[in-house]
């Protein structure tokens, strides 16, 4: 069976938006609770597995030519999801070795120390800023694509048609 782009992109906007969704109600375990903090977090894990396999032929083309001819856009795109990755993964590492709830519930005990919960914060502050210049990188790609999976089909069913919506948004 043969993935069309537009069904892979369809799957990309939807796993982006359940990772960003988890990530906002999971960002705070004080205002949470740490049981949903650890568990949302843990779910997106496999979001963030499912998010890279989208992407893998991304991953594995640009670097391939990473040393080569790119532009610099692509460049800088590939070294911050590299950063966002290797942040992710320190995240999730010192989140399991100072875990409340997950872990214990696995019946593993963790011993507790204080540099762990240290590198975590750091990491967890380093992601929002790097999350930030993602978003930011992507802005145009993420309008475009919740213009048309997401709005067009909401302002069909809801009889809006296209050149109503198109002379909304040229109306200042």
């Amino acid at each position: 069976m043969k993935v069309t782009v537009a069904s892979r992109t369809k799957m990309k906007i939807f796993i982006d938006i359940l990772i960003f969704t988890g990530f906002l109600v999971a960002w705070d375990p004080r205002s949470t609770g740490i049981a949903i903090h650890e568990w949302l977090t843990i779910g997106g894990i496999a979001a963030l597995v499912i998010h890279l396999l989208l992407s893998w032929s991304w991953i594995v083309e640009i670097g391939a030519r990473f040393f080569g001819v790119l532009p610099p856009r692509t460049r800088f795109n590939y070294i911050l999801n590299s950063l966002l990755f290797i942040d992710m993964t320190l995240i999730m590492f010192t989140g399991i070795m100072i875990s409340q709830k997950f872990m214990p519930f696995l019946g593993i005990v963790v011993e507790r120390n204080p540099i762990w919960r240290g590198v975590h914060d750091a990491t967890s502050n380093l992601f929002v800023l790097l999350l930030g210049v993602h978003l930011a990188l992507h802005w145009g790609w993420i309008v475009r694509v919740s213009k048309r999976y997401l709005m067009e089909p909401v302002a069909a069913l809801l009889g809006i048609t296209g050149a109503a919506v198109q002379q909304r948004e040229a109306k200042p």
